[in-house]
This record gives C-alpha cells, sequence and structure tokens, in this order.
C-alpha cells in the first residue's frame, strides 16, 4: 500500500483527491497540509508541511504557489517524490522545482488529466502527418466564466506538442481582430471560450482541403484531474530523483 500526504487537503481537488483514495486499494492518505481546519478527515491534518511526521512514500501537492517553496524543501530534506499540481508559479520557482529534481523525483504537468496527456501524443503524430499536407491547425478552448488565464495552460500545451512535432517552426495566433489579412500557413491559432461552469473542453481542428479531422476532449468534473494525480503518484513513488511528467506515467501503462 502506497502511503501519500496530501497537500492542500481540504481544497476543493484535496476532497476529491481524498476520495477517489478512499476507494483504490493501492494507495492511502497517511497525513493532509491544509490551514484551513474546518474539515473533518480520517487522517492527520498540519498546518504546515514542515511539521508533519507522519511516514510517507509520496507527496500530492494541489495547494497553491504561495506553499511550494516549503513543500520542495520537504520533499528534499526528507527524500520523498512529489507530485506537483500547482499551477501559476512564478520563473524563480519553476527554477526550484528543477533543482528540487537533482534531490528527488518530481512530477509536473500543465494538466493532469489521462486523457489530455495521451490526446498530447496523438496531436505530435497528428501534426507530423497532416500538417505538411497543408492541414492548418486550430485550437479552441472552454471554459468556466470564473478561469482568469486565457487561453488556458492546457490549451499552450497542446499547440506546444504539435509545434515541438513541427520543429517550432509556428506561431500562435490569439486574436485576428487587429489585422485584416489572410491566414498565415505557419500559425496554430488559438481561441478561448469563457461561460457558465464548463469544467474544461478542449478541440483540436485540422482543417485541410475539404476535410477536416477534429480532437475534442471535455472533463465533466475534477475528478478527471484527481484521477490523474493519484495515478501519477502511484507511478513516481519509488522512483530514483528526475523530473517526470505525465507522458511518463502514460508510457508506464497507468
Amino acid at each position: 500500500m502506497i502511503k501519500a500526504i496530501m497537500n492542500g487537503c481540504n481544497g476543493k481537488m484535496g476532497q476529491v483527491i481524498t476520495g477517489i483514495c478512499r476507494e483504490d486499494p493501492e494507495i492511502e492518505i497517511v497525513a493532509g497540509i491544509d490551514l484551513y481546519d474546518g474539515i473533518t478527515n480520517d487522517y492527520p491534518v498540519f498546518p504546515n508541511i514542515s511539521v508533519c511526521d507522519v511516514k510517507a512514500d509520496v507527496i500530492i501537492d494541489f495547494s497553491n504557489a504561495g506553499a511550494v517553496d516549503d513543500l520542495l524543501i520537504y520533499s528534499e530534506e526528507k527524500q520523498i517524490p512529489v507530485v506537483l499540481c500547482t499551477t501559476g508559479l512564478s520563473d524563480a520557482q519553476l527554477v526550484r522545482v528543477r533543482e528540487a529534481s537533482e534531490k528527488t523525483a518530481v512530477l509536473k504537468s500543465a494538466n493532469m488529466s489521462l486523457g489530455i496527456n495521451l490526446l498530447l501524443e496523438l496531436l505530435q503524430q497528428a501534426a507530423q502527418t497532416l500538417a505538411p499536407a497543408g492541414f492548418d491547425m486550430e485550437i479552441i478552448e472552454k471554459h468556466h466564466n470564473q478561469k482568469l488565464d486565457a487561453p488556458s495552460g492546457t490549451a499552450l500545451a497542446l499547440a506546444d506538442a504539435m509545434n515541438g512535432a513541427l520543429s517550432d517552426a509556428y506561431e500562435y495566433k490569439y486574436d485576428r481582430s487587429a489585422e485584416r489579412k489572410k491566414r498565415d500557413k505557419y500559425e496554430i491559432g488559438i481561441s478561448a471560450v469563457r461561460g457558465g461552469n464548463i469544467v474544461g473542453e478542449h478541440e483540436v481542428l485540422f482543417a485541410g482541403l475539404d476535410e477536416v479531422i477534429t480532437f475534442s476532449h471535455t472533463a465533466y468534473s475534477r475528478s478527471v484531474f484527481g484521477k490523474g494525480a493519484v495515478e501519477a503518484a502511484k507511478f513516481l513513488a519509488g522512483k530514483p530523483a528526475g523530473f517526470y511528467d505525465m507522458q511518463d506515467v502514460i508510457r508506464a501503462g497507468h
């Protein structure tokens, strides 16, 4: 049984992951970290990870950027692998993440969904075949009306996957209203829609002469991200120091 610490256990994703682990016979949460104590969990909760004295095999982090510095110090000192799901890290923190991965196993991904990460691989193959044949590539992403950033980090990851497969020869176009001109051959269009409570929808179009090929992914709840984080934790436990991502989880067959 893999023993995990849930950093940010009383947040929305922390509670989703708590529920998933409760039903998974391969992993259990043995401690949580959260300043908010208004939720009763079936494991001890500490206000800061630096005071956690519970032994564990892996840390799952869905907290906030302000808590990541202490998390990295703890994971280095205790030599505990960490699945880092928190977004909005500064450039300096991203450097620290890489430094920490030299001492312990760190897994970080733009999106924890297993489906999205499989889609990244499929898009690389599609781009290598279709872009040289003259197909235009467009991404449309849709999220709830409370999302602050646009385009989404996942949309950019999809674009990066396709562009990377094409030697980074393409530029990203976010807005075509500023100038009147035909679409450039070497661009990837990215459009953002915000409305209602859409959890997350991503659609990638390869538009050619008389045919269009569409790849799409829809997240109906936060559980898809929680499930991916749990699978990542099971994969990462026991791994040597290094920087990992969800592609490693996919390739391992989890």
